[in-house]
């Protein structure tokens, strides 16, 4: 089946349906070698049975590395290894199972949404008009059974209910059987299936009924059921709607366009992709910034709560960072551009969003199993009731029929294949707006079942921002330094460059991790690092954080530097002790510097001078003593011991946010995020266990009493619709609270 082919006919679907003129290798990103990345919209997503389908289907492709689709958000996140082509066929993979797909763009995603609820309230329209009236002819026939209503009248009232009725369902149903027929024709079913079939059944077998002049003609249960229905699409779509707008509205901050100062003085308004690293763009008050760069003039306020959780505004000025998709509020600035696009922080956020989409979590591959026996279970249940009640109990074949499409209805396991999603989705999009990232879709599991805290010092409790202290140093030492420390992004070597921002840097440098740098000249070997490492004898009387410099045949220099602990260290620290936390600090400094730090932030068990090897030998010892570990790092030199813990986390810059190896990255300079992610985390857990409650119960409770008979159809789709919606606003309490919180 071709792409051209399964488009809609109807023009509001052909305005975001599948088309056969887009070039999809456009939205490509391309990676390390020849690995490929692509983001899409799936329509037609219904349960966890669409998103096993595609997943199969993608997964059995060539060279095809990871597919995962999220129910919720309706985003696929592709990835292969190949020519940047085939994005064009792996597209069409999924079309030909029946759903259609279209580039993750916001625009488009706007446009779907918009349509496909403007179209769900028309049907809605359509079948609460007809639902009404076919009531009123139904009340007469009700009426006449008690009244003496003769076979002429009452198949006159059910001709008028049919003609009323049928139009109405061939309208109203679309959605429904749109869906279905999708899924039929690529061989396989979705939740649609069972509920088109309900209402074929009752609706033919009523018509049928008609004409042979039969008493049982459901025209009202038909069009009610249906009406209900569309009202649970259209409140889940609603609801859905509002779980992913958090990360949706990343999306939405890419610049439609950017004033550039051009060479000779005049300005231009560029689209994005016309931009190029160096030029100089132009941000007038009230506009967003859409480029990351540096501020060469102009003084402002930016609003930055998108990049760091932070409500206030930052002053910035010449030499200050910013980055896209944050608000200019006072003043005019000219920034130089150093990323635009898909290289800048706010696409790396929305790429860190859907690593964690991209994992299956312990419970989202649980609702999968149980989903995957949904459609065959559901209709030997169905065919099942029908024989049971006809042939067993005795009963007429129209009333089994009905009880048989009861059991269609009820059985949908929507509320099942959305009790995780939801969940996933609004915790991610609540961190998000408190300046945490996501980049493992177990982190949130993981988190929840911690009871161990282990923090490293510089650059975690601590700023990680110290400055060179004003200390007298030997003429051209600290030039040196600063050309060593040119090699490393280790906060104490980022503070030598800014004390000496003209400084050479010098080549052949090499890192060892945990100690310092190294530089082998003709004289011997020159040394930028930590006491020991470079042969001086400790001393209990100096706390503050230092490097030594040592080169031949010269004294060796010491540089003190001042690096406070974070505002709200010890308040974060008291918060997770009165948790029930065990609290940690482990650190490569010297013993007087971390004693120093601990007091201050109320730390009392800590470990000092550690390498990287032998703080991952504490935390497999933690491990081993059956502690589930959270190690926050900086994630520099921290990888190795970020890697070991149960799960860890990690304050970043922006430019580390890509190196760092923490399963969540935190912005800002408060440590307050640690707290709000491990409630997140534990709240997130409970909430899962409930939806997955709801579900279960429902289906429990619900299922049996189809199969005796005390189940109406319309019942059962009042019923089947206020499971899904019950589970997402179970899911959407996590969107409420405020800042922080208990663990």
């Amino acid at each position: 089946m071709s792409i051209a082919a399964s488009a809609e006919t109807a023009s509001a679907r052909a305005e975001t349906a599948f088309q056969p003129g887009i070039d999809f290798a456009a939205y490509v990103r391309s990676g390390a070698g020849d690995e490929n990345a692509l983001n899409l919209i799936v329509e037609g997503l219904k349960c966890g049975g669409c998103v096993r389908s595609i997943e199969r289907a993608l997964a059995n492709q060539p060279d095809v590395t990871a597919a995962r689709v999220n129910l919720t958000t309706g985003r696929l996140a592709l990835s292969w290894k190949g020519a940047r082509a085939r994005a064009t066929t792996l597209a069409e993979v999924v079309e030909n199972l029946g759903f259609r797909v279209m580039p993750y763009e916001p625009s488009r995603l706007t446009s779907q949404d918009a349509l496909e609820q403007r179209e769900l309230l028309r049907c809605l329209a359509v079948a609460g008009f007809a639902a009404a009236n076919v009531m009123l002819l139904s009340v007469a026939v009700w009426a006449g059974h008690v009244e003496g209503m003769g076979p002429a009248t009452r198949g006159l009232m059910h001709w008028f209910s049919a003609l009323i009725a049928l139009p109405a369902i061939a309208y109203a149903g679309r959605p429904f059987f749109r869906s279905a027929w999708s899924a039929l024709k690529a061989r396989r079913t979705n939740m649609d299936v069972p509920i088109s079939l309900g209402v074929l059944l009752a609706s033919g077998m009523s018509l049928v009924e008609t004409m042979t002049g039969g008493a049982h003609a459901y025209f009202d249960s038909a069009i009610t059921l249906l009406f209900f229905l569309l009202v649970g699409r259209y409140l889940d779509g609603r609801a859905r709607g509002k779980a992913r707008a958090a990360a949706e509205r990343l999306l939405t901050l890419d610049a439609q366009s950017v004033t550039v100062l051009r060479a000779d003085g005049s300005r231009a308004v560029l689209p994005p992709e016309q931009v190029n690293v160096g030029m100089i763009a132009l941000v007038a008050p009230g506009e967003r910034v859409s480029v990351d760069g540096t501020v060469i003039s102009g003084d402002s306020q930016v609003d930055t709560a998108l990049i760091t959780g932070e409500s206030l505004p930052r002053p910035v000025a010449a030499e200050d960072r910013v980055f896209a998709g944050t608000m200019n509020l006072v003043g005019a600035l000219r920034i130089r551009v150093e990323a635009v696009g898909e290289a800048t922080l706010l696409a790396e956020i929305v790429r860190l969003m859907g690593l964690a989409e991209q994992r299956r979590a312990r419970y989202v591959s649980l609702a999968d199993r149980l989903s995957r026996v949904y459609a065959p279970v559901v209709h030997l249940l169905a065919l099942g009731a029908f024989l049971a009640w006809w042939l067993v109990v005795g009963i007429a074949w129209q009333p089994a029929l009905l009880i048989a499409v009861a059991v269609l209805i009820i059985t949908c396991p929507c509320a099942l294949g959305l009790a995780v999603p939801a969940v996933q989705v609004i915790a991610s999009g609540r961190l998000m707006r408190r300046g945490v990232l996501l980049k493992s879709a177990t982190a949130l599991e993981r988190l929840a079942k911690i009871d161990t805290v282990v923090f490293d010092k510089t650059g975690t409790l601590t700023l990680g921002r110290p400055e060179l202290r004003a200390t007298e140093v030997p003429p051209g030492a600290l030039a040196v330094a600063a050309g060593l420390a040119a090699s490393s992004r280790h906060p104490l070597s980022q503070a030598l460059l800014r004390a000496a921002p003209g400084a050479t840097p010098l080549e052949g440098v090499a890192e060892v991790p945990g100690k310092g740098l190294a530089l082998s000249t003709e004289g011997g070997e020159m040394r930028l690092g930590s006491r020991s490492w470079c042969g001086i004898a400790e001393s209990e009387s100096e706390a503050e954080a230092e490097l030594w410099l040592t080169r031949p045949n010269a004294q060796p220099v010491r540089f003190a530097f001042d690096d406070p602990p974070r505002g709200d260290a010890r308040q974060v620290i008291e918060t997770l002790r009165g948790s029930g936390l065990r609290l940690e600090l482990i650190s490569g400094d010297r013993a007087a510097s971390v004693a120093a730090l601990a007091d201050a932030v109320g730390i009392s068990e800590w470990r000092a001078a550690a390498s990287p090897a032998e703080k991952v030998a504490r935390l497999e010892t933690l491990a081993a003593e059956g502690w589930r570990v959270l190690m926050v790092g900086d994630g520099l030199n921290d990888a190795p011991a970020l890697a070991a813990a149960s799960v860890s986390l990690s304050p970043s810059t922006a430019v580390d946010i890509v190196q760092t190896a923490a399963d969540a990255v935190f912005q800002g300079d408060e440590l307050r995020p640690v707290v709000e992610i491990l409630s997140v985390a534990k709240r997130s857990e409970v909430l899962v266990r409930q939806n997955f409650a709801l579900a279960l119960g429902y289906n429990a409770i619900a299922i049996p009493l189809a199969l005796l008979g005390m189940v109406t159809p319309l019942l059962a789709a009042v019923a089947m619709s206020s499971s899904s919606l019950a589970v997402i606003g179970n899911s959407l309490r996590l969107s409420r609270g405020g800042r922080g919180g208990r663990a």
